[in-house]
């Protein structure tokens, strides 16, 4: 009998061992200005678990929530009101974070998100984000959320736009290790380059140990066995675009241990198809829609 009731229950997978991640993408940028703090606040109350967000860093060394290295000139409000254009977006490596935080990048709303709120907000410091958040969680009874750090680094831009990657990565490390307990946060990357160096300070023991994600250019070869080659060691997540996700390719992936978290997932017939093919969570700028996946 006992051993009837063992094949009754399944094995559990690699990915049913956690449960369904929804990853509120720069905070919840379909609904308010992204990558700011009422955006990830959004997200937490729409039920996210994640929030992902990028770093850039400033003239001052600070670093600074931001998807781009300028002034995105489609949201963005100079200082004397005037909209920001292609000729004044500036580069935020050339300014001190006092200057940065007087462009308004809410008000204007966003064209390619028609539900978004228009507000007067502005681009934080990735630690005043970190506390209020985690104040904010906690005033309200939330579960601590987790979060998900993008560096945008480019080796074509070192000295231009970013520093080099040590620079970079410790700027951003040392905030992470004061502020965050470490299983709560990873740090993803395009950029192969800071991936590398974030895994080789942890393997010399310089770096304590955070989850890494390598996110996949749907442009570049999506072979990965190619991508694993090239990274040269296993990532803890795999992020690529939503379209090149399937069955086999997941499989193949928690066969190597590694989890698969695909962005921007934003429709919600789409989420149901990535969790279908068995992905371990979406990013997505529309949390609200990923509800009870």
């Amino acid at each position: 009998m006992k051993t009837l009731v063992l094949f009754l229950f399944p094995i559990l997978t690699f990915a049913q061992t956690m449960p369904f991640q929804i990853e509120g993408h720069r905070g919840a940028r379909g609904l308010l200005p992204e990558n700011t703090i009422p955006s990830f606040k959004k997200a937490i109350d729409l039920g996210a678990h994640v929030i992902e967000l990028d770093v850039v860093i400033s003239k001052d060394k600070k670093v600074v929530v931001s998807h781009d290295t300028y002034f995105n000139p489609e949201i963005t409000t100079a200082p004397n009101g005037e909209p920001v254009t292609k000729e004044t977006q500036g580069n935020l490596y050339t300014m001190d974070y006092k200057e940065i935080k007087k462009y308004d990048v809410g008000l204007r709303g966003n064209k390619g998100f028609p539900e978004q709120e228009k507000m007067k907000t502005h681009k934080p410091l990735f630690k005043d984000m970190i506390r209020e958040i985690e104040k904010y969680t906690k005033q309200k009874g939330l579960p601590p959320v987790k979060y998900n750090v993008e560096i945008k680094s480019n080796e074509k831009e070192i000295g231009k736009t970013q520093p080099d990657y040590p620079e970079f990565s410790d700027l951003v490390y040392n905030i992470i290790v004061k502020e965050l307990p470490l299983e709560r946060v990873n740090m993803q990357s395009f950029d192969y380059n800071i991936l590398k160096y974030w895994n080789a300070q942890m393997q010399a023991g310089k770096y304590k140990k955070i989850e890494l994600a390598v996110l996949i250019d749907p442009r570049a070869n999506n072979d990965i066995q190619v991508n694993l080659d090239k990274l040269g060691f296993k990532p803890d997540i795999w992020s690529p675009y939503y379209t090149q996700v399937n069955t086999e390719r997941v499989k193949q992936l928690h066969d190597l241990g590694i989890r698969v978290i695909p962005w921007t997932v934003n429709k919600r017939e789409e989420m149901e198809k990535v969790k279908a093919v068995g992905c371990d969570g979406v990013i997505t700028d529309y949390p609200d829609r990923a509800k009870g996946l």
